[in-house]
């Protein structure tokens, strides 16, 4: 058998050269310069005492990003999924119970990963497009006393940001549950702020509003919350995601458990850089100005918000498909024709909503004309009742 494999064809494939996008769906958004730049200096080995050094400034970054003083707080070598499933795999043990949302995908898959973690799942109902109600949260954690309460800040399937975050972590501390929050699409977004709204674990994804690549994802916990991982009966299902295990490589052990993928940790240090320069509190307006100029140039043309304003999400617009026209045809021609992603609806929405991100650094001022332009005139060319030129006005105004 020796030098059998010396007869396969060898593949014949050409340079990388993947098309140049502007990204304006749920995400990935736009990676910054900066962090390109970043990703692109030499490896070191992930014990060594200057990417230690490096990982320190990570954790203290993300601190200031979160708006939170947790001492664990660490990114989770894997994407926002990953980050998702150490928080709900490790808090949820074998017999809790979890209450969790039914108003959007993200919920689903919080009731999912709870499942898999052996807990029992049990809901507290809302339609999807809208938040969850804090009335009808303190009506399930009455009824169904959870160990755990989770609900999706800024739900990326609908549109909807999730007010009255006080109201819902104090209403599930008071039966002496632990709150998670997914805060993928609202970390560096939208206002967060885990310690002032007292939320024990949020997980988070980089490649949204942070605009850095997926590949390191943010993890915060509370001391209460990493007590009770620390505490366990019995072993977090996945090794990999163990926090305790963890805990000795992100602590003050700095011991090895796993190879870090170095190159994202760069990546998400200089977004986060990126972030602290230009300050937390100007982000989150800048998020909402940019989208209020989108969300101005879409209702400028004849199109409707999937959310109402009272529960916008700036960082992505879902905005009603208009009578007679295929969402997938739109997306697909907006790629043709203008290198432009923007992405369809999911479960309940699918077919009814485009998702239109405005995270990070796609959230500029000429992407969101571009965007409100590029897709006017597609609609338009498909006989969609639309006026293309009221919508880029409404957006320059919105600008001006």
């Amino acid at each position: 058998m020796a030098g059998a494999d010396d007869s396969m064809d060898v593949p014949e494939t050409d340079e990388l050269t993947p098309p140049n996008r502007t990204l304006m769906g749920p995400g990935p958004s736009d990676v910054h310069p900066r962090v390109l730049r970043a990703m692109s200096t030499p490896l070191v080995g992930h014990l060594d005492p200057s990417f230690v050094e490096i990982m320190d400034e990570v954790q203290e970054l993300l601190r200031y990003t979160f708006r939170t003083d947790n001492r664990w707080t660490i990114p989770v070598s894997g994407t926002g999924s990953a980050a998702m499933e150490a928080a709900i795999g490790n808090v949820v043990e074998p017999g809790d119970t979890m209450l969790v949302p039914t108003n959007g995908y993200f919920g689903g898959r919080m009731a999912s990963m709870a499942r898999r973690a052996g807990g029992e799942v049990v809901e507290v109902d809302a339609p999807w497009g809208e938040p969850l109600d804090p009335a009808q949260v303190s009506d399930a954690l009455a009824e169904h006393d959870p160990d755990v309460f989770g609900f999706v800040h800024a739900e990326t399937s609908t549109g909807v940001l999730q007010p009255n975050v006080p109201e819902l972590t104090a209403a599930a501390h008071d039966h002496d549950a632990l709150v998670i929050a997914d805060t993928v699409t609202s970390i560096g977004g939208v206002e967060l702020r885990v310690d002032e709204w007292d939320v024990d674990v949020a997980y988070a994804g980089p490649q949204k509003c942070l605009s850095c690549p997926p590949g390191a994802s943010p993890l915060t916990l509370s001391d209460d919350a990493m007590d009770k991982v620390l505490s366990r009966e019995e072993d977090p299902r996945s090794w990999y995601l163990d926090l305790s295990l963890l805990e000795g490589y992100w602590g003050d052990e700095r011991a090895y458990h796993h190879t870090a993928p170095i190159t994202n940790v760069y990546a998400i240090r200089e977004a986060l850089r990126l972030v602290a320069e230009e300050g937390i509190e100007e982000r989150w307006e800048r998020h909402e100005r940019l989208a209020g100029a989108l969300k101005a140039g879409v209702e400028g043309m004849g199109l409707e918000m999937n959310a109402p304003d009272e529960y916008w999400l700036p960082s992505l617009n879902a905005v009603r498909v208009p009578d007679g026209i295929d969402d997938g045809e739109v997306c697909g021609e907006l790629l043709e024709r203008y290198d432009l992603e923007i992405a369809s609806g999911l479960g309940d929405l699918d077919g009814e909503i485009f998702r239109i991100g405005c995270m990070g650094h796609s959230a500029r001022p000429q992407n969101v004309i571009y965007a409100v332009t590029a897709l006017g005139d597609v609609l338009e060319s498909m006989g969609a009742d639309v006026d293309p030129g009221a919508g880029v006005t409404a957006t320059r105004g919105a600008l001006e």
